[in-house]
């Protein structure tokens, strides 16, 4: 299987994998693939013997013109994604507070409202191309009101923010790697003039400049808006295709809506936004009856974990109404996702509008092919109609 044909679809070798005795080694990953619940959460639970550092290792490493553009902008430093020990609880700790259940809780009418805008921006037209129509510019809106970014800012940073993942995860000629690294570079320059007049704000940026020394802000402002919009604009779509396409699912959610909640963990469960991280063995070994050498890379499946047979009924069901039992898909132990309450938020929010409004909601074309990326697991296009 090529690397694509992989990425589109990883189900099928993640349960072969979970069949097969130990790890299992994915050449397409170049990595040991941990695929089993159990063992994820070990992984998850152990960061001392299991390193975070390049736990996003690119795809792509980008040619020397477009590293020079990067390299004249400001930014660098370990972000929190890929530290371990103090270093990581130094950098989580603003993020814990900037994303507290009560900034979240303050934002909640900034999302209603962009909700209703955004929906009432298509809803006479009887047909919207769900991703670029809402699940992209909702996130985006909710991170950039969290950084206190100027809203005509906006659309730049995320632009320049899906630019970022292309030139790490996709192929792309030289010129166009130099083009995306010089939308890049113009977002740290921005996220650094920002962040310069922020100090005294009380919101997440400022967070950030009252936690970091200075030459960390940049670098972790340009994570959390890759993180802040992405992995919820994934979720957005996953859960929204999912629930339509057995009708009976989005039905059944019209009909109870106290099944809300559910269907945002069975959302997440089902189709995890982010399929997973790598981690690296820090000593010699054994997990799930591999040896592993120090230096060894794993593959973290969450997105396997979720659909792990041990764990839960019919896993390859979408089933709203399952018994609940708690899913590894926002991550577990100290890495856990800081934003996760935040993109729950969203989603429901989203949800309880549209079984409201657009009860009719359909799926306008029923064949939906899936973006060829584990970073960001979603439907490259989601056409509705209603």
């Amino acid at each position: 299987m090529d690397q694509e044909a992989f990425y589109r679809d990883p189900y099928p070798r993640y349960a072969e994998a979970r069949a097969a005795p130990g790890l299992t080694f994915v050449p397409e990953l170049d990595a040991w693939l941990v695929a089993r619940h159990a063992d994820v959460r070990e992984v998850l639970g152990r960061p001392e013997d299991f390193s975070s550092v390049g736990a996003l290792r690119p795809d792509v490493i980008p040619g020397p013109p477009a590293l020079a553009v990067l390299s004249a902008a400001p930014g660098g430093g370990p972000i929190v994604l890929g530290a371990d020990g103090e270093t990581h609880q130094r950098l989580r700790r603003p993020l814990t507070r900037g994303l507290s259940p009560a900034r979240v809780a303050t934002a909640l009418p900034f999302i209603t409202g962009r909700v209703a805008e955004l929906i009432a921006s298509f809803r006479d037209e009887g047909r919207v191309e769900w991703m670029s129509g809402y699940a992209g510019p909702l996130p985006a809106s909710v991170t950039g009101h969290l950084l206190g970014l100027d809203p005509g800012d906006v659309p730049a940073a995320i632009q320049a923010g899906h630019r970022a993942e292309a030139l790490l995860f996709t192929p792309m000629p030289k010129d166009a790697q130099v083009a995306a690294a010089h939308e890049v570079a113009a977002l740290r320059h921005l996220l650094d003039a920002h962040a310069r007049a922020s100090a005294d704000r009380d919101d997440l940026t400022g967070e950030l400049v009252r936690g970091l020394p200075w030459a960390e802000v940049v670098g972790n402002l340009e994570n959390l808006m890759l993180a802040g919009h992405l992995t919820t604009t994934a979720l957005l779509g996953s859960a929204v295709h999912n629930l339509l396409r057995d009708r009976g699912q989005w039905e059944l959610l019209c009909e109870r809506p106290e099944l809300l909640s559910a269907a945002i963990e069975e959302a997440a469960r089902f189709d995890a936004p982010i399929q997973g991280f790598r981690r690296r063995v820090t000593r010699p070994l054994t997990l799930s009856g591999t040896d592993l050498e120090e230096g060894a890379v794993l593959f973290v499946s969450y997105a396997s974990a979720g659909r792990d047979e041990t764990v839960y009924e019919r896993p390859d069901v979408f089933d709203i109404a399952r018994a609940p039992v708690r899913h590894l898909s926002f991550g577990h132990g100290v890495h856990g996702c800081p934003g996760s309450q935040l993109g729950r938020e969203q989603v429901r929010i989203t949800l309880e509008t549209l079984t409201r409004e657009l009860p009719g909601l359909r799926l306008a074309e029923p064949r939906v092919t899936m973006a060829a990326t584990l970073i960001h697991r979603a439907p490259e296009e989601l056409f509705l109609t209603w």
